[in-house]
């Protein structure tokens, strides 16, 4: 380990990275992520731009960190509640409660679009939004397995990649639409994973 990844492990090292991340969000909010330049996150941090390549390696790298902590502020709390679900009607539940609040307020609906877009033309965050996508599936999987366990594989998988769909298919649907009601999606799709 050398002197600069131990300042970067440190409280104060963490703190300053998180702080970062941060003006990188608020950038990305007010101007997307042409916003987020070197000069711009230090010249708001009051530090010098060289100080991203000691965080994250770069421009490129605090690029992906935004990303990650807005899926984190975004996604997070609705996929953390859908996993918690004691059973398939409650996960439904906790999916009509939370999904409106993905993109409720300017900035959140901004930050979501923000990372759909990028997701698609750049590789390197489509790379990361695909594993972010296959751990989720996977999480979900596992989860049913234990909430049904006598369901097939084939099933469980499948019910996953319909959550997900879902919850991405809404979050584009409420970036487009805002105002749209999503109760009857939600409705269906408690259809669909009913237990039979």
């Amino acid at each position: 380990m050398t002197h600069e990844d131990h300042r970067a492990s440190t409280p104060r090292g963490r703190a300053r990275r998180d702080q970062l991340v941060q003006i990188g969000l608020d950038l990305l909010a007010e101007g997307g992520w042409a916003a987020i330049t070197a000069r711009a996150v230090a010249d708001r941090a009051r530090t010098r731009p060289g100080l991203l390549h000691h965080y994250f390696n770069g421009l490129p790298g605090l690029h992906v960190a935004v990303a990650q902590r807005a899926s984190e502020m975004i996604i997070d709390p609705v996929v953390d509640a859908l996993l918690e679900a004691p059973d398939t009607p409650a996960a439904v539940r906790a999916l009509r409660d939370l999904v409106p609040d993905m993109v409720a307020g300017e900035r959140n609906l901004r930050l979501a679009a923000e990372l759909l877009v990028r997701a698609l033309r750049d590789p390197r965050m489509g790379a990361e939004r695909r594993d972010w996508s296959r751990a989720l599936r996977g999480r979900i999987a596992e989860r049913l397995a234990q909430l049904c366990p006598d369901w097939p594989v084939e099933r469980r998988e499948g019910t996953a990649m319909l959550f997900t769909a879902i919850l991405d298919g809404l979050l584009l649907q409420l970036i487009l639409d805002p105002d749209l009601p999503t109760d009857p999606a939600l409705d269906a799709t408690a259809a669909l994973v009913a237990k039979p």
